[in-house]
């Protein structure tokens, strides 16, 4: 485990902590099979008598029930205790050599003999073990496969990309990813300053993009000149370097072709990228190419658009003008708006339309959270962090998670397909630290630094005026590509790929 990672097994013993399922989260290891995990079934574990490995004298194990299962981790009773279950103990099922499925022991030469607690209780342990064995359910055979598959990620260290710049979320920037942990990428802008030290996202983060992609729908980049165009060039041509992160690496988007179209000026509700807990009033501000939208808080935006943020048409982030009413969600108007807000008088105030409620329409798959369950959560405001986390909201396929500790003005609302969920367990079977609740902060210290990282929230807006201005002081530009026949520079996720 991780340095100062946080040990869920004190929570795992409260009588009311439910875990969301392995099952609910789509791009982690084993989602898919995970439901055969299930009560009861038995598996073969290191003895508790084996504390240490060596060439000399291999590891011993042991067959154990699977009492209970709480997102990857499971609690074990060995076979022979019966009901005694003062040895049973919280393992997480996907940590290296815990869990094998029953034969796996006679597959690879490894000793299976009973814990020498209970080597008594029983005069023939071979003719016990076949007649608990024969017919029961174990874990599937390519349980390890299927687990070590997922370390092979498609965004590799050292590849380049683009991403949303943190300083001005209207732009992108090159940048290069540093490090890979379980499919979160840390990732540093190649023209930034020594000091920063970049930011962490998931591969399939909509903040990230292949090469190319800004100029191929139009949306700002911030580069040198040369690099602006090298990197349609390559894309049209599909002439890449061995670096690159190309399109066949990103999850494609929905090809929409829906009429009517989304517009600039229309209206519509979104969650806010700078305060995660909030839905606000919004407009498009300016219709990319490929379905890819501007959009503004209203009473937030800038003159110049400089924290307008992209999102797909196809987002899950963003809803039709009367989705927080409908679905008693407290809706955020623009800063300054007086009196109570309704849509029917701002829309006449503004002379604005809504965006079309079809264009919103979205299948809410059967996702299975449920209120009240824990997980892990990326602090989105802060994405190097992830903490311990609760649901206490569903609404369709939108969550609100909330920080075990933090006041509710942390929350932030997701999608339930956002690659920033993960099951309790994975940061432990990925080697990843889990920050603590408050409440279990070892000393005033850590509190202080929690605190003080989670207050830049409120200072987002704000210090956009001072980032600008940094931002003006870099010697390359801000570009956007302005073909005659902007369908030349139309590229589909799935047949663009790199030619390197």
């Amino acid at each position: 485990m991780v340095e100062g990672c946080f040990d869920w097994r004190s929570y795992l013993t409260k009588p009311d902590f439910v875990a969301a399922p392995v099952s609910c989260f789509n791009h982690v290891p084993l989602a898919r099979m995970w439901d055969s995990i299930t009560n009861s079934i038995l598996v073969e574990v290191k003895s508790p008598d084996c504390t240490t490995c060596c060439s000399v004298n291999p590891c011993c194990y042991w067959i154990a029930a699977v009492i209970k299962v709480s997102g990857y981790m499971g609690l074990l009773r060995y076979e022979g205790f019966e009901s005694d279950c003062s040895q049973d103990l919280w393992v997480n099922l996907c940590t290296e050599a815990h869990i094998h499925p029953i034969g796996w022991c006679a597959e690879n030469g490894m000793p299976l003999v009973p814990p020498k607690v209970i080597e008594d209780k029983h005069t023939d342990w071979k003719e016990y073990l076949m007649r608990r064995i024969s017919r029961v359910r174990t874990a599937p055979s390519d349980f390890a496969l299927k687990l070590e598959e997922h370390k092979h990620n498609i965004i590799k260290k050292c590849m380049k990309l683009e991403v949303v710049d943190k300083n001005l979320i209207s732009a992108v920037r090159l940048a290069t990813v540093k490090e890979v942990i379980g499919g979160r990428l840390h990732l540093k802008y190649d023209d930034s300053e020594i000091e920063d030290d970049g930011f962490w996202c998931h591969e399939r983060s909509p903040l990230i993009h292949p090469i190319g992609w800004a100029q191929i729908v139009g949306h700002a980049l911030k580069a040198k000149p040369e690099y602006a165009r090298q990197s349609l060039l390559k894309t049209l041509y599909r002439t890449y370097e061995p670096f690159d992160a190309t399109w066949d690496m990103f999850l494609p988007v929905p090809n929409l072709i829906k009429s009517p179209k989304f517009k600039e000026g229309m209206k519509l509700e979104a969650i806010d990228p700078l305060n995660l807990s909030t839905i606000c009033v919004a407009t498009v501000t300016e219709v990319l190419r490929n379905n890819y939208l501007m959009i503004g808080i209203d009473g937030m935006t800038e003159a110049d658009g400089s924290d307008c943020f992209c999102y797909h048409a196809s987002s899950p982030c963003i809803f039709p003008v009367g989705f927080c009413e409908s679905n008693n969600v407290t809706l955020t108007p623009p800063r300054g708006y007086k009196g109570e807000f309704r849509w029917s008088d701002y829309l006449r105030k503004t002379k604005a339309k809504p965006a079309p409620s079809i264009l919103f329409q979205r299948e809410i798959p059967n996702h299975g959270f449920k209120e009240g369950m824990y997980l892990e959560a990326v602090d989105l405001m802060e994405p190097g962090l992830i903490c311990v986390a609760s649901v206490i909201r569903v609404v369709g396929r939108l969550l609100c998670i909330h920080f075990d500790g933090w006041e509710t003005a942390y929350d932030q609302w997701c999608d339930c397909e956002a690659p920033d969920l993960f099951p309790v367990g994975w940061c432990e079977m990925a080697g990843y630290r889990l920050e603590p609740p408050r409440s279990e902060g070892s000393n005033d210290s850590k509190k202080n630094m929690k605190t003080s990282i989670i207050k830049t929230r409120r200072r987002k807006r704000r210090l956009f005026t001072q980032k600008k201005r940094h931002n003006e002081d870099f010697d390359g530009v801000s570009v956007k590509n302005e073909p005659d026949d902007a369908d030349t520079l139309s590229v589909n996720r799935d047949d663009s790929s790199s030619s390197s």
